[in-house]
């Protein structure tokens, strides 16, 4: 995933806590913030040392941007998004984990249906 499609900095985290929407099932939270000048959407990605080693919190979130990847072209364009990553996930594989991010986008309202 390319450097413009990421948030980086936490003063954009924080814009998109305090300003946006939050989403979550027991995998986890999404929080999404319309941003109307932006072509393309970013991700923020949060995993805590809870949920384990380095290695497994990097395959995570090789996971979701992956997935994110994957599914580029049904997102809308205009948001920033910030995933929250929960403890569940750290006994999830790669498409289970797909599963779970396509079932909270729909609760967003943000994937089209046609997945």
């Amino acid at each position: 995933m390319r450097k413009e499609f990421r948030i980086k900095k936490n003063k954009e985290f924080q814009s998109v806590f305090k300003k946006g929407q939050s989403f979550a099932n027991r995998q986890f939270v999404i929080y999404k913030l319309e941003k109307v000048d932006q072509e393309h959407f970013r991700i923020g990605l949060s995993v805590s040392k809870k949920i384990g080693n380095a290695v497994k919190r990097n395959q995570i979130k090789r996971y979701i941007r992956q997935a994110f990847l994957e599914f580029e072209d049904k997102l809308e364009n205009k948001y920033d998004y910030v995933i929250i990553v929960r403890k569940p996930v750290a006994d999830m594989g790669f498409e289970e984990v797909k599963k779970s991010l396509i079932h909270i986008l729909k609760i967003a309202r943000v994937l089209s249906k046609k997945n």
